[in-house]
């Protein structure tokens, strides 16, 4: 028996069942799962910011009566009210202070002049948490240090300083441009086909911000280079033009509030507020307020918080209800539905992948459509209607892959920027997606899947890190050294070297030998488990990790069972004291932006407490 009399079965049992009941409830009608997302202080400065850019561009600025005027108005005074108390914002309400987000906010609380009284104080302290870091406020310290910060990588750094222009906080005219780097918006006029042969494959990616923030920089700073400048005049209005066609319908440009935000402003900011973008925009971000007054960091996670839901209760015992209490049809077809048929309008991704939402400004990617191929998989009994569609998703996760072995998140490229670069955890995903359905496939894409699959295990072992663990690529830990996440990489590997069926036998049982070893150092005194050792436990951590060192156990190593049994000790009291309740930040989005999601640690806890239970033996 795995868990020692320290956890009797009927208390785990307790637990799992409460954490199931937890997550059950959290359906909705559609009977699939949307989640809730963090609330941004990041997103709330930029979306009030846009609006109040916009009102003041059509003529009603904010305090005169302005169309948005309490949208904006409830936006600053929720920042006002929910800043650290050392002055400064994180980018959840339980992160610490850092300089990107307290820069945005000090800049949106400053450009309401009407209201400037209102709001004078948590300014200033926001000037004081900023001028302790950087040394000063002034345009050339702080261009300088919002460079620094991002170093090579312009996708948050250039629009960062495009709204602290715009506010008014680096100076006045064309010289207070200087500093922002003019963004090559001319790219956007260029065929889809022209990215890939120019090796720019996540040019198309990043093109809302691109063009909008290229624009209102080339408009209020024109290059000296006289070719360079009629070439970017003469290519405004055409890349205008691919900016609306790549909108989604629901106006929010990847459901994200801070790009489309940034692009709002942007247009705003060149003359560009009454464009047909900005009015869809706008209807985007007024949809997407919450009644505290705040904005999300993103609209939802729908379709990968449905997907990590199923796959949690399939890792359930047997006598488990969890997959019994949900329509297993009704879900099916919902996740198939998901999936893309056609040409992504927007990338230009082919079909066959799945995207993190089900609202129509997803993009595919390689997470999700791993996620959404396991969880068809444990749903129904596989028919052609589900063999067809995974027969498309592994197509497209081949396709993606890297010339590494390794799988990206959204485009195969060239591993410089996020989008293209090849991560361990994605690379494990990819691995289990493609072990459930080997034996369902045909035999060509069954030797497809083979080769691919191989190159996958020789890029994990050649990312491992010399102490056995992974870093994973879009997971963090804000209390963690470099913000890295090690125990979540690794846990993630592990349960994926645990499924997969290969001939070089020796080389994943090596792999496994080290990842537990990390594991096991990593462990807290307490019993859970943080980013990496010594880092505050979480439900999300603790979870995972003793997922993935359940089947470890069976080879009868005692400190693997200690460990178990003092992670379970940790994580099942954590769901008598309802802490599994309270998330932790644990995500990245773009350029280290931090959020957290609600259903993360009930569904991490309903698959850990479920295949430790399934671990512990039949019902007695």
């Amino acid at each position: 028996m795995v868990i020692s009399p320290k956890i009797p079965r009927e208390r785990l049992r307790a637990a799992f069942e409460t954490a199931q009941t937890a997550l059950l409830a959290e359906r909705v009608p559609g009977g699939h799962w949307t989640g809730e997302l963090s609330t941004s202080a990041l997103s709330t400065a930029t979306a009030a910011f846009a609006l109040t850019l916009v009102d003041r561009a059509r003529g009603r600025a904010v305090g005169e009566g302005s169309p948005h005027e309490d949208l904006v108005l409830g936006g600053l005074t929720w920042l006002s009210e929910n800043a650290n108390v050392d002055g400064g914002w994180g980018d959840t309400v339980r992160s610490q202070s850092n300089p990107s987000t307290t820069t945005l906010c000090w800049a949106a609380l400053g450009a309401v002049p009407a209201h400037f009284d209102r709001f004078s104080r948590a300014r200033s302290r926001a000037e004081e948490w900023l001028t302790a870091r950087f040394g000063a406020v002034d345009p050339d310290t702080l261009a300088r240090e919002i460079i620094a910060i991002y170093g090579e990588d312009r996708t948050f750094s250039v629009p960062i300083l495009t709204m602290c222009n715009l506010a008014g906080c680096l100076g006045d005219g064309a010289d207070s441009w200087r500093d922002v780097i003019p963004l090559p918006f001319e790219l956007a006029a260029l065929p889809h086909s022209a990215y890939r042969f120019l090796g720019m494959p996540v040019v198309s990616y990043a093109l809302p911000a691109l063009i909008a923030v290229g624009q209102v920089r080339h408009s209020r700073r024109p290059s000296e280079n006289p070719l360079l400048r009629f070439i970017r005049d003469r290519a405004a209005a055409p890349t205008l033009k691919t900016l609306g066609r790549i909108q989604p319908r629901s106006g929010g440009f990847l459901e994200a509030v801070p790009l489309t935000s940034f692009v709002t402003m942007s247009l705003a900011g060149c003359d560009q507020a009454q464009h047909e973008t900005v009015d869809l925009a706008v209807e985007f971000l007024r949809g997407s307020v919450r009644a505290d007054g705040s904005w999300p960091i993103d609209s939802n996670l729908a379709t990968w918080v449905t997907t990590l839901s199923v796959n949690a209760f399939a890792e359930g015992p047997s006598d488990s209800r969890g997959l019994e209490e949900v329509d297993r049809s009704a879900l099916k077809s919902w996740l198939l539905g998901q999936q893309y048929r056609q040409r992504h309008p927007y990338t230009n991704a082919a079909p066959g992948g799945w995207a993190w939402t089900d609202l129509p400004g997803g993009v595919p990617d390689a997470d999700d459509t791993s996620g959404a191929l396991l969880a068809i998989r444990r749903l129904c009994p596989v028919d052609h209607e589900t063999r067809v569609a995974s027969g498309a998703g592994i197509e497209w996760l081949l396709n993606l892959q890297n010339r590494d072995g390794g799988i990206p998140t959204f485009c195969r490229g060239w591993g410089k920027l996020p989008f293209d670069r090849s991560s361990p955890d994605l690379t494990a995903h990819f691995l289990r997606a493609l072990s459930v359905w080997e034996s369902e496939s045909s035999e060509r894409l069954r030797l497809r899947m083979r080769t691919g699959m191989r190159r996958a295990l020789l890029y994990l072992e050649d990312s491992q890190h010399r102490d056995g663990s992974w870093t994973p690529l879009w997971f963090g830990h804000q209390d963690a050294p470099c913000f890295e996440n090690p125990t979540y990489g690794t846990a993630r590997v592990l349960s994926a070297l645990r499924e997969v069926s290969v001939d070089s036998v020796d080389t994943v049982n090596k792999m496994r030998r080290r990842a537990v070893e990390w594991l096991l150092s990593a462990q807290n005194v307490d019993g859970g488990w943080g980013g990496l050792a010594q880092v505050d436990s979480s439900v999300e951590e603790s979870a995972l990790a003793l997922d993935s060192l359940l089947d470890t156990a069976k080879t009868g190593d005692m400190r693997v069972v200690d460990s178990l049994n003092r992670g379970l000790e940790w994580l099942v009291g954590a769901v008598e004291n309802r802490l599994f309740e309270e998330p932790s930040p644990i995500g990245f989005y773009f350029a280290n932006l931090w959020y957290y999601e609600k259903l993360y640690p009930l569904i991490f806890s309903v698959g850990a407490l479920g295949r430790a239970l399934r671990a512990s033996g039949p019902r007695a």
